[in-house]
């Protein structure tokens, strides 16, 4: 038990003794206000229903108890219903892993070093699908066995590997395979990620010991393979090792793990998604740009004369959400914090089995659904519910609450883009994150407010404070 109102938390999350410049983390755990795991446990009922509503506000207040954050997050997430039974979530556990068992072994068959405890930092193939007959690909794909060995085995079975993937791979599709035929392109576009996960993984918190173990390591880079084969429209790109990490140290099952990043990157994996013209995550700086020129149109003049105005500088912050800018532990606690405030039942009932979906699309109807949001998303609902555009995310109200408290010294000292960098990267470990929530909300508030008195005719006066 937890007993010390100010305990923090660096000691769940332990820093290599040789990394003395990493920010502390300013999170502290305090009896009454963080959720512990007593009341996470009463919130349930003896057959397992959650009343998510009790714990939302917690959560927003006080942020979780690093004991019980893996198993809070799967609900926030929307990895399970909290009107499921304990029985029903053991069984959609039990299948889910059994999938993500499956999508493993299927990747495994098209390359052996899934599953086997090693990464790959090194290109396995060219664009054409060649396999690369590089010494130090093949040494470090198979450690301990013989160069010469490798580079006969290599060359009597390429031909025999890329069959079999090619077999595997389109069988559902009913398209037919030689034995010499090529890698079909989704597999080469597969296996060309590989290193590119590889050398992103060996970067990823580096400064916790948890990643000292190779263990750990090679468990994020399975699941990030697995995931860039399942989702093909978007595949892998940097930055999802940053947010996958997190769920690898809090939920002990790689299968586990695995869902909860799933769920997390149907959220944001349209930030990811690119096109020979844009990123997806473009669309957020406009969004971005667009609150700023209403909040604060001499800052947004000032950006644009600096050749600002498209606002890539934010580019980061919005991609893995702020872990850069941030403590791992302080932004573990800033997401479950965003997590509670933007919680909608309805956004999670669109991915539900089939059997469970229509029955809960009629019990978050009205002052129900209300209740069981949190207050980011009422508020959405109260000024916004009649549109037909989707609510910004509460993550560009959070820069934008950045620049705001960086406005006076970015119209002053900067003077080139190079400086509003600069300036930025000076938040890194300086943020609060409850107060940077706390900031995003008031700007959220303003800016609606804005909104609708443009829709009326006309700013009114602001009122004072």
């Amino acid at each position: 038990m937890w007993r010390d109102s100010g305990e923090p938390t660096d000691s769940f999350y332990e820093i290599r003794p040789d990394c003395t410049d990493v920010p502390k983390t300013r999170f502290k755990i305090k009896a009454g206000k963080t959720l512990s795991e007593r009341r996470w446990r009463s919130a349930f009922s003896p057959e397992g229903h959650l009343d998510i509503a009790r714990m939302l506000s917690r959560i927003q207040h006080g942020g979780i108890h690093p004991s019980i954050r893996g198993e809070v997050w799967e609900f926030l997430l929307g990895c399970y219903d909290p009107k499921s039974t304990y029985q029903e979530r053991e069984l959609l556990r039990q299948r889910r892993r059994v999938q993500y068992a499956t999508w493993k072994e299927e990747c495994k068959k098209m390359d052996s070093v899934v599953g086997s405890g090693r990464i790959i930092t090194a290109p396995l193939i060219t664009e054409d699908g060649e396999p690369i007959q590089d010494p130090l690909v093949l040494l470090e794909a198979n450690p301990g066995k013989g160069l010469a060995l490798l580079l006969a085995e290599n060359a009597e079975t390429s031909t025999e590997s890329s069959s079999t993937a090619s077999n595997n791979s389109s069988g559902s599709e009913g398209v037919k395979s030689t034995s010499h035929a090529p890698l079909e392109k989704k597999v080469i576009q597969w296996k060309l990620t590989l290193h590119q996960i590889g050398l992103d993984v060996v970067r990823t918190d580096r400064t916790l010991v948890y990643y000292e173990k190779q263990e750990h390591l090679s468990k994020l880079w399975d699941i990030l393979a697995v995931y860039a084969w399942i989702d093909k429209d978007v595949g892998y790109c940097q930055g999802m090792s940053d947010l996958c990490s997190p769920m690898i140290i809090l939920l002990e099952d790689e299968a586990d793990a695995f869902w909860c990043f799933e769920r997390l990157m149907r959220r944001l994996r349209g930030n990811f998604r690119c096109t020979e013209s844009s990123v997806g995550v473009e669309t957020q700086l406009s969004n971005l740009a667009s609150i700023t020129q209403v909040l604060d149109p001499k800052l947004h003049q000032h950006l644009e004369t600096l050749g600002g105005g498209d606002y890539l500088f934010a580019f980061r912050m919005l991609m893995v959400l702020f872990r850069r800018e941030f403590s791992f532990g302080d932004a573990l606690y800033l997401w479950e914090m965003m997590w509670a405030l933007e919680y909608d039942p309805d956004f999670f009932s669109l991915y539900e089995e089939p059997d469970s979906a229509a029955e809960k699309s009629e019990v978050s109807k009205g002052k129900t659904r209300s209740r069981q949001c949190g207050k980011y998303e009422r508020e959405n609902m109260r000024n916004g519910g009649n549109t037909s555009e989707a609510p910004l995310p509460i993550s560009v109200f959070l820069v934008a609450s950045v620049l705001k408290t960086k406005s006076s010294k970015l119209m002053q000292e900067a003077r080139g883009l190079d400086d509003v960098v600069k300036i930025l990267n000076d938040i890194t470990g300086n943020l609060d994150a409850k107060k940077a929530c706390s900031g995003a909300m008031k700007l959220h508030k303003k800016y609606l407010r804005k909104l609708e008195q443009q829709e009326s005719g006309g700013f009114l006066a602001e009122p004072p404070g």
